[in-house]
């Protein structure tokens, strides 16, 4: 097994309900992009890219034959990585409700790490 250079986590479920309803195959491809996302120093930009015009946000591509998805996520602290929303991509460009939810999952995100470092 690979050393791990950095974990990945889901915030909240929206990740996982995604997920289940995806075909086996995709989970497995899914995975795999995970774990190269956990072990690789440098992850190739056909795994996860960032995307332009939002501030930290990223996407993992996923392919398998003609299918494409994509996983909402963004680094915190470099060595996290946070996982959100998920789903197909049916046309080049990423729909827009889409990038809306990550980008306020991430904020929320944000504000209860804020709130909960305030409380220690």
């Amino acid at each position: 097994m690979n050393q791990k250079v950095r974990e990945v986590v889901e915030f909240e479920n929206h990740f996982s309900e995604f997920l289940k309803k995806q075909p086996v195959k995709v989970q497995n491809k899914i995975f795999k992009i995970i774990e190269a996302i956990e072990t690789l120093e440098r992850v190739p930009s056909n795994y996860l890219k960032a995307l332009v015009g939002t501030t930290g946000l990223y996407e993992a591509r996923i392919r398998l034959s003609s299918n494409i998805w994509r996983v909402f996520c963004f680094f915190d602290d470099e060595k996290l990585v946070v996982l959100l929303n998920g789903f197909t991509k049916k046309s080049q460009k990423t729909p827009k409700n889409e990038l809306r939810k990550a980008v306020v999952l991430m904020e929320k995100y944000h504000e209860t790490k804020n709130k909960q470092n305030e409380n220690t």
